[in-house]
């Protein structure tokens, strides 16, 4: 008697695996609540944000709810001394502005919007400290500004062409690192370093230590021979800065 095939059922395994994504969502939209309601209790303008900026701290902090409320509710009492009127005015930062060191134009093929940093028009020597962190604060709130719907994160292009000494800022980069990390959590999606001379690593090995692990992760040194190539892995040619070998002329930040 012929014996008859019988077709063997899936393993459960699969699709637990294939589930596994929708069940770490409800957890994390649920953590998203419960750390809304906890800090709605000690700071009422937890209200006026959504549950992606709640999220993005949850993150920051690896889902760790107590970690990432601290972080939070610090956030929105800095929120509150730095941007009282809710925005930079362009007044208070002119001579950073006047230098032109930062530009904004196109997006990657993520929708991420891109922005360049133009280390050698950077001199600490003609400005002030408390100005370059309004400054730093009026690009992060111009470039989340432009992002597209459903887009949480920016690209950064870090160009040190021409870097030297009289450029170096340990103390402003540090007040920008801190800033990032700790009021703008998420939202860098990957930074570039460009055309970085020998005597940059100098302050980088201070830098280096304080970026936390996540941030880490989204930095690239980019070698000059492979440099179009590289962001065009990225980046359209057509979305890509004219500098770089794309198509796109540079935009000061303040004329976007």
């Amino acid at each position: 008697m012929e014996k008859k095939e019988t077709k063997e059922e899936p393993a459960a395994a699969p699709a637990e695996q294939e589930n596994g994504p929708l069940i770490e969502d409800e957890i994390e939209r649920s953590k998203v609540g419960i750390m809304r309601a906890l800090c709605d209790r000690q700071d009422p303008e937890t209200k006026e944000v959504d549950d992606l900026m709640i999220r993005r701290f949850l993150r920051a902090r690896d889902h760790d709810i107590e970690k990432a409320s601290t972080m939070f509710l610090k956030y929105l009492t800095w929120k509150r001394s730095m941007l009282p009127k809710g925005h930079i005015p362009e007044a208070e930062i002119a001579n950073d502005l006047s230098h032109n060191k930062v530009c904004m134009q196109g997006h990657d093929k993520m929708g991420r919007p891109i922005v360049v940093a133009i280390g050698n028009r950077h001199n600490p020597s003609k400005g002030n400290p408390d100005e370059f962190k309004r400054f730093f604060v009026y690009t992060l709130e111009k470039i989340c500004a432009r992002m597209p719907r459903g887009q949480e994160k920016f690209v950064s292009i870090g160009d040190l062409q021409g870097w030297g000494y009289s450029n170096c800022d340990i103390r402003g980069y540090l007040a920008a690192l801190s800033t990032l990390q700790d009021c703008y959590p998420e939202r860098l999606g990957k930074l570039y370093i460009v055309h970085a001379p020998y005597i940059f690593m100098t302050a980088w090995k201070v830098i280096y230590p304080l970026i936390d692990a996540n941030t880490k992760k989204k930095i690239v040194f980019v070698e000059n021979k492979k440099l179009t190539p590289t962001l065009l892995e990225d980046i359209d040619e057509s979305q890509l800065p004219d500098i770089y070998g794309g198509k796109l002329p540079l935009v000061p930040i303040q004329e976007t």
